[in-house]
This record gives C-alpha cells, structure tokens and sequence, in this order.
C-alpha cells in the first residue's frame, strides 16, 4: 500500500541557519538506510518561513500515528517551530458507480 506522511513546520525566520543545517543533516541520514522512504523537503513559495517534508512509503498498511521515522523527525523539528503532522493513504479515483 502506498501512503504518505507530510509533516509541516511554520518556524521563525530566526532560525533559518540552524534548520538549513538541521535538513542537510536530516537527508544524509535518511540516504544511508536501505529501506527508507523517498523524502522531499519544500518551501512555501509564499512565507519562506513554512516548510513540508514528505515521506513517500510503499509497504503496508500505516498507523494513524505515522511511522517511527515520522514521529521522530516531528519531535526533532519542534524546537523550530509549530508542527503538524497529517497520514495519507492513495486511493483509486476510478469507480463503477458513481457515489450518491
């Protein structure tokens, strides 16, 4: 099952050093594992103080709480700023019958 865990971060722009350094080390030590999920870091385009990082997983079924990688980088990037973490599952557009 594919699902996807995005966990945002509204900081303070005081901090931008640090949380630049914070996601470089971040990425380095999600690349060494074998079995990591694919991971992207965005910037709201809007407030340069809102970030999005995506966990991408392809393996069964996901807790309502995220993975204990999820959780962890939640409890890591809590020292920037608001959290907030949010678990998606794909789901098929395609249906025989249309929903009434």
């Amino acid at each position: 099952m594919k699902w996807l865990e995005i966990i945002e971060l509204r900081t303070g722009s005081t901090k931008n050093q640090q949380l630049a350094q914070a996601f470089r080390q971040l990425l380095k030590e999600l690349t060494k594992g074998k079995n990591h999920p694919k991971v992207s870091i965005y910037n709201n385009c809007s407030l340069s103080s809102d970030y999005s990082i995506l966990l991408f997983h392809d393996h069964s079924q996901p807790k309502i709480t995220g993975s204990v990688l999820g959780m962890q980088i939640c409890a890591f990037l809590k020292d920037f700023g608001l959290v907030n973490h949010n678990i998606w599952i794909e789901r098929s557009c395609v249906q025989e019958k249309p929903i009434n």
